[in-house]
């Protein structure tokens, strides 16, 4: 295969999830955007695109929640402004790791989904 062929413009993480809604619910109260919704009949709501920036994440249903330290996925969003976020969500998220500044040159934040997923929120430091 020529490496010209496979051009992506981005990468979208679809997360297996029990709870299409509620997740969806979650990450808008922490800035995200619904962009697209797919199953919202009696049959409730099995797939959603959401947004914050340029980042976007797609939720499927049938997957399931976890207590692990660590799971397969991770998100990993670089924002702005890591400090003002962590101040705007910190009441309402479970919050592994304040903002803290790593060897590699970030600032990060690191929180738990409600399905246990964890969300590392990154700025490059000055």
């Amino acid at each position: 295969m020529t490496r010209g062929l496979l051009a992506p413009t981005a990468a979208t993480p679809m997360i297996h999830v029990p709870d299409v809604a509620a997740t969806a619910a979650w990450y808008r109260s922490i800035g995200f955007d619904v962009v697209e919704t797919y199953g919202d009949g009696a049959g409730g709501l099995c797939f959603a695109i959401l947004s914050a920036g340029t980042t976007r994440v797609m939720f499927n249903q049938g997957g399931r929640t976890s207590g692990e330290r660590r799971r397969e996925v991770d998100l990993y969003v670089e924002v702005a402004q890591v400090d003002q976020l962590f101040g705007s969500i910190k009441d309402r998220v479970n919050v592994l790791e304040e903002p803290h500044d790593t060897h590699y040159g970030m600032r990060e934040l690191i929180i738990r989904d409600l399905n246990g997923f964890w969300i590392t929120f990154a700025q490059v430091r000055a």
